[in-house]
């Protein structure tokens, strides 16, 4: 008996020298792995909203605004591939007549807050937001040879001076300077927007015209500017709106932030447009 007993130690020491230490680091590993497969997951990254610029959307600008906002479209073919602009540019208050008589139009950009006002008033458009300003400038042809230096000289009988109508803001406020100056100038035409007004003069067709600086800045190389004194220049305000009709009404207020707060102004202020205040 005492010797099957000295066996079963002898066998139970054997054992624990051989198989143990290849059991506890088993163990171990398995309560590690238990221990990876209970840790909670990590969340996922959030990467916000999907963007709501995204399908149609037809705009109605000032034609001043036609270069900042061309620049704003080639911008949102990268950030917003999925958005198709369609821009209608033009004086300002054609567009508000066209509004009122129901054209597709999901955004309004005016150049001031009259014609703004008018369609508000009319309940057509959503509040609308100040995104740029702009100031006046002498438009002359390029080398400035008939060595204009000031709206005075405007009134001179031997120039040839277009204007744009003061129907338009743009002919609002140059008759506000002109009036401030004390000036008064017969023009050879009024026409309907600043770009035909500055086209007459790029053309050879005027010596001189009132556009906004942003104008004049853009026909770089075609015509130069004489700047006009803050005392006789105007400031105009641009503001922008949805369009209550509009069918595509998320996309034209993210297009509306876009340009008030978004890379629209960049675009603008390369224009040479003012910041909003």
């Amino acid at each position: 008996m005492r010797a099957i007993v000295a066996a079963v130690a002898r066998i139970y020491r054997l054992l624990t020298v051989v198989v143990l230490p290849a059991v506890v680091p088993a163990l171990v590993l398995t309560g590690c792995g238990k221990s990876k497969s209970a840790a909670k997951p990590a969340s996922p990254t959030t990467t916000g909203a999907p963007s709501k610029l995204t399908g149609s959307l037809t705009v109605f600008a000032a034609a001043s605004l036609t270069e900042a906002f061309i620049d704003e479209k080639t911008a949102l073919r990268t950030s917003a591939p999925g958005l198709q602009l369609t821009y209608s540019f033009a004086g300002t208050s054609a567009l508000v007549q066209q509004i009122q008589q129901g054209a597709p139009a999901d955004v309004f950009a005016s150049a001031d807050q009259k014609n703004m006002q008018t369609l508000v008033t009319a309940g057509l458009v959503e509040a609308p937001k100040t995104f740029a300003r702009n100031k006046l400038e002498i438009a002359v042809a390029p080398g400035n040879p008939k060595h204009i230096t000031g709206l005075a000289d405007l009134a001179k009988s031997d120039l040839r001076v277009v204007l744009v109508a003061p129907t338009v803001p743009a002919g609002t406020y140059s008759q506000q300077a002109l009036t401030t100056a004390g000036v008064t100038v017969k023009p050879e035409s009024q026409e309907l927007d600043v770009k035909s007004a500055l086209g007459k003069v790029t053309a050879g067709e005027a010596d001189a015209t009132i556009v906004y600086v942003t104008d004049v800045k853009a026909a770089a190389g075609k015509a130069d500017g004489v700047e006009i004194p803050d005392s006789q220049n105007v400031v105009a305000v641009y503001p922008i709106a949805v369009v209550k009709a509009s069918t595509h009404h998320d996309a034209a207020a993210a297009y509306v932030d876009e340009i008030v707060s978004g890379t629209g102004q960049e675009a603008l202020r390369s224009r040479g447009f003012l910041p909003p205040i």
